[in-house]
């Protein structure tokens, strides 16, 4: 067989495969694999780095061989459709291209669902001892000592980069624009510093809303403190899904967390920040400590004393905030 050959070729394979995929005790506790899912294709990467000479199929054969089988955790432990949908696709499009060509950046912007911090079953499978599932609890009642996180994320499509701000407060347009903030400063001032403008494009709804007066509120106070313009595009009701942070980005990150449990925040950051793809997709993560409140009103004399262009085409989810000079 095959595999035979290559272990007796290679006899620490079987060993090294072994401590991968083991429970943390028995493996690695540094170990790349600890924050990536140990799929075939990564543990094949990962033995190639250390030196051997494997592909994915074998490794799943040796899987087996070892005892091991794919398992999900086991609880055991107590939009409409808009009669201007396709030409704001255009629109947008069309925007970005020419923003691309100029060399000016364009960032896709969303906030990924709450995560519940704890021993809770998260989906999908992972490799394990046979008859030995990772144990996590039955229900996912919210332990209010870990609370919850919201990873809002910023992906820019021409550098295939992420970032990610892990937030522990609540999802507001104050912590939506200060993780854009803190992305400019950490990966946009580096690649595109004298760009005299940067592109926006995000869902019609939720904390970076088109309707949302704080949103409005704190790019201005972004557009100023960078002396950009800030131009935002907007997605049609009922199409969030087009978003590209949406497949380009979160879908990888929930790939890689499969099948493990969130017990802490910084097992979030470090599973974030682990994401990768033959694509060549890198993603920076980070927590973000601050407490952001909720409610807060915004006047109409603050609201009129933003400097917004609108768009001739659907000004309400097309439009720019000038700095105040």
């Amino acid at each position: 067989m095959v595999e035979k050959k290559i272990t007796e070729k290679q006899p620490e394979l079987l060993n090294r495969l072994d401590k991968l995929v083991s429970p943390l005790t028995r493996g690695d506790p540094e170990s790349f694999l600890r924050w990536t899912c140990k799929s075939t294709y990564k543990l094949a990467e990962e033995l190639e780095r250390q030196g051997f000479q494997i592909n994915r199929k074998t490794v799943g054969n040796l899987l087996k061989g070892l005892g091991y089988s794919l398992q999900a955790p086991s609880k055991t432990e107590e939009g409409g459709n808009h009669p201007d949908r396709d030409a704001q696709f255009h629109h947008i499009n069309n925007k970005v291209s020419e923003f691309q060509k100029a060399g000016q950046p364009v960032i896709s912007v969303d906030a990924k669902k709450k995560e519940n911090i704890g021993n809770y079953a998260n989906k999908g499978q992972e490799y394990q001892p046979k008859g030995k599932p990772e144990r996590v609890k039955v229900y996912d009642f919210p332990d209010k000592k870990k609370g919850k996180v919201t990873p809002y994320g910023i992906y820019d499509e021409r550098r295939n980069e992420g970032f990610v701000n892990v937030g522990i407060s609540s999802d507001t347009s104050e912590f939506a624009v200060n993780s854009i903030r803190k992305w400019w400063y950490k990966k946009g001032a580096v690649n595109y510093g004298n760009s005299p403008a940067i592109l926006i494009t995000a869902d019609g709804g939720g904390s970076n809303g088109s309707t949302r007066k704080l949103w409005k509120i704190e790019l201005q106070k972004l557009a100023n403190e960078l002396q950009k313009e800030i131009h935002v595009c907007h997605f049609p009701p009922g199409t969030s899904k087009w978003n590209k942070i949406e497949h380009k980005m979160f879908c990888y990150i929930s790939g890689n967390w499969r099948g493990k449990a969130l017990i802490s925040r910084q097992v979030v950051v470090n599973l974030i920040g682990n994401t990768t793809t033959k694509k060549g997709l890198t993603i920076d993560a980070e927590l973000d400590e601050n407490t952001y409140q909720k409610g807060i009103k915004i006047s109409d004399k603050q609201l009129a004393e933003i400097n917004l262009v609108k768009d001739k085409f659907h000004g309400k989810w097309n439009y720019i905030i000038k700095p105040i000079l």
